[in-house]
């Protein structure tokens, strides 16, 4: 038998595929719509991937204004040896709150230091605590608001220190003069270690020989 080819030709005179009576099957010489729509579907998810991981990332605790005027080279233990060494230095403490009280000009607040992780936040570990400071924050908080065991991040200018009573001894405090504070809520320290929970899910398949369907999720 004869074998009949037929070639279809767009206006411009380019092949579209062809046709063969012999073997029954259709050879396609242009991408299918499916892979193209696949493709930009995926170009698209990673784009949306990208911005979502970058605005995650990019959360400041400390203002910018202030992180450039914050001496980390002294060390907690060394500012608690001899606090008064250091006064006008502008610090950064973690710590998780022991009492609030309201004084004459502002209110006092005691704070068991914490180490602080990479993202500003003290850790959970009371081990790791080096002593405790104050600080001082020159208008009015209502003690009441601020519930004992807050974890709080603060960026202060060291004054003179505090001398008062802790049980039966005399205890001398670091004092901080607040200039900004940052509170983190109870979310942040859940049964896992204290970080927001951020995933990315991927999903993708065909179904038959035509068709097909794909998934993509983000949660937090």
């Amino acid at each position: 038998m004869r074998r009949c080819i037929i070639t279809k030709e767009h206006p411009g005179g380019k092949p579209l595929g062809r046709h063969s009576h012999e073997t029954g099957r259709v050879q396609s010489a242009s991408p299918s719509r499916y892979s193209v729509n696949m493709r930009l579907t995926s170009f698209n998810v990673w784009w949306v991937v990208l911005v979502l991981a970058t605005a995650c990332s990019s959360q400041r605790v400390i203002p910018e204004e202030l992180e450039s005027l914050v001496d980390r080279t002294v060390p907690f233990r060394e500012i608690v040896a001899a606090p008064d060494s250091y006064q006008g230095k502008i610090v950064v403490f973690g710590g998780e709150v022991l009492k609030a009280k309201r004084l004459k000009d502002g209110t006092q607040i005691e704070l068991l230091q914490l180490p602080l992780d990479k993202d500003e936040r003290p850790i959970l570990d009371r081990q790791q605590s080096q002593g405790r400071f104050l600080a001082f924050q020159q208008e009015f908080l209502d003690p009441a608001t601020i519930a004992v065991g807050t974890k709080m991040t603060i960026v202060g200018e060291l004054s003179k220190a505090k001398v008062e009573p802790l049980d039966d001894v005399e205890y001398r405090y670091p004092v901080l003069i607040v200039k900004y504070l940052h509170t983190w809520p109870t979310k942040f320290y859940g049964s896992a270690y204290p970080y927001p929970r951020f995933s990315i899910g991927i999903g993708g398949g065909t179904a038959g020989k035509i068709g097909g369907s794909g998934g993509f999720g983000v949660g937090f």
